[in-house]
């Protein structure tokens, strides 16, 4: 039984100037929300001062999209959980156009697919 999908994304080599700006990340994600036909339930955004970077997260009717990024490291990292089927968004794409990244990860994991399965060496919770 699959409860969900989760993807795990890191871009890295971004311009940090890019990951500095939350209006930036903000586009990111409304462009992922359209795409992906996804419903906002509210959200909340950090910029940290200075130098830092910037921390977001919306909660979806579908389950929650979030970043952080590190213009330290010139790293971004998202996470999208979504309890109902969506197609494969371009991360890569995406990401190497609005952050300039040079290499762009996903990870998709499918959640739940053992959870009530009796042969699993971990159905039943902690063992």
């Amino acid at each position: 039984m699959i409860v969900g999908t989760e993807w795990l994304i890191e871009a890295a080599e971004c311009e940090p100037e890019k990951l500095r700006d939350e209006n930036v990340l903000r586009a990111i994600f409304e462009r992922v929300v359209a795409d992906l036909d996804l419903k906002s339930i509210g959200s909340v955004w950090h910029s940290f001062p200075g130098e830092g970077g910037v921390t977001g997260l919306v909660a979806l009717t579908e389950s929650h999209l979030a970043c952080h990024t590190y213009p330290e490291h010139r790293t971004a990292t998202f996470n999208l959980y979504c309890c109902r089927t969506r197609p494969e968004w371009d991360w890569k794409d995406e990401l190497r156009s609005a952050l300039g990244a040079k290499a762009v990860f996903v990870s998709r994991i499918e959640r739940g697919d053992d959870i009530c399965d009796p042969r699993s060496k971990t159905a039943g919770g902690d063992q």
